[in-house]
């Protein structure tokens, strides 16, 4: 499907997506990195709509969907209080600079200060320079190192 451009006149809306935008999800997700089918990114809207500690929000201009984030709260340990984690954001490409994905992280910062969250935390892979410029940007600090292991067979 193909993107727009946003116009000076449409402001970006944000909702929680729902199962009828599993191919914009799909379509997005593979902008990110994350290729997946759409009938894959129905399946994982069911997931995060059955947990009330996710988030999947959609930004749209003009019904037409430009950027995702999601995220998830959990209760931290070491802080000993609950804390979010964004585990998703993109924008798709022709409407990249146009604050959308600000919004979107305004958004879930938002609905984390309303849920009584007090900390947001996001991972960025460490060759994404212009995201960890735009995380620093929307007043983000670099954190710990981040180490992982896939589990095979």
């Amino acid at each position: 499907m193909g993107r727009i451009a946003p116009s000076v006149q449409t402001a970006p809306s944000v909702r929680l997506a729902e199962l009828g935008d599993a191919s914009d999800v799909a379509d997005l997700l593979g902008h990110l990195g994350y290729p997946c089918t759409r009938d894959e990114a129905f399946e994982r809207i069911i997931t995060l709509q059955d947990d009330a500690r996710h988030y999947l929000l959609l930004a749209e201009i003009d019904g037409h969907a430009c950027g995702l984030i999601a995220s998830q709260t959990r209760y931290s340990l070491t802080h000993g209080t609950d804390l979010t984690r964004i585990t998703a954001l993109v924008v798709a490409p022709s409407c990249h600079r146009q604050g959308i994905g600000r919004q979107l992280l305004r958004e879930v910062e938002r609905r984390a200060r309303r849920d009584g969250v007090s900390r947001i935390e996001v991972t960025s892979n460490v060759r994404r320079l212009d995201a960890h410029e735009f995380y620093r940007r929307c007043g983000y600090s670099d954190g710990s190192l981040k180490f992982v292991k896939t589990l095979g067979d």
